[in-house]
């Protein structure tokens, strides 16, 4: 049977299911609050990797997509990742993350100064370039991989960091923003379907880029979690 949109979302669907951030061995030690306070500062310095570098994601897009109407949306989407003045208050998002580091006791030196460990910089190597190969790829991988986890996984982190490490809703600014932002982002990431996956190959390609990515998310996790287990 020909692959249609439906069938694309649906796989895509299947796929985040198989695969599931949230349920990764390296966040369930925060969720259930068995990790040190050292322990969860290495862990919120590791996923520094994306919130503090999205301008080398997104931006990537903004520059390579080819149709007006998507680069404004695009766009709103830097430019919310860079001011915060969306969603955010005029807070960029690398700062609400900064914020939740001094929560932590994590100086915003040291969180811009973080030595990732080789899987973030291996991820952070992979979503540069898929973000920058083409449009199509691009916003499979970051809207439909991924963002669309991200209202569930924050929420899970919230309330982690709140009932577990005693965080307050000003730490946490930043999971409580990307539940309104990130669910706007993935809608865009959907409707791409209709314009730019026009035939099989496209849409198979869609598939392959979302499960290739989400792959790259879980082997960054796989070392996060190395590394949270070494500090003592």
């Amino acid at each position: 049977m020909p692959l249609d949109n439906a069938a694309v979302l649906a796989e895509i669907a299947a796929l985040h299911k198989k695969k599931p951030f949230y349920k990764h061995a390296v966040w369930q030690g925060l969720y259930d609050g068995s990790y040190s306070r050292a322990q969860v500062k290495m862990l919120i310095r590791q996923n520094s990797i994306i919130p503090l570098h999205n301008h080398n994601f997104h931006g990537r897009l903004y520059v390579i997509c080819p149709d007006p109407q998507w680069r404004a949306m695009i766009a709103e989407v830097v430019y919310e990742e860079g001011t915060g003045r969306l969603y955010a208050n005029g807070k960029p998002h690398s700062a609400l993350y900064l914020q939740l580091g001094r929560a932590l006791g994590i100086r915003d030196k040291e969180m811009w100064n973080t030595p990732y460990c080789a899987g973030a910089l291996a991820f952070r190597e992979y979503f540069g370039q898929v973000c920058g190969r083409n449009f199509l790829e691009g916003v499979s991988a970051h809207m439909l991989a991924g963002e669309t986890p991200v209202p569930t996984d924050g929420a899970s982190r919230y309330r982690a960091l709140r009932d577990h490490y005693g965080l307050d809703d000003h730490a946490l600014e930043f999971f409580i923003v990307h539940q309104t932002a990130d669910e706007d982002h993935s809608g865009v990431g959907v409707t791409l379907l209709e314009q730019f996956a026009r035939t099989e190959e496209e849409r198979r390609r869609v598939i392959a880029t979302v499960d290739e990515t989400l792959d790259m998310f879980l082997f960054m996790f796989d070392d996060f979690h190395r590394v949270v287990k070494a500090v003592r």
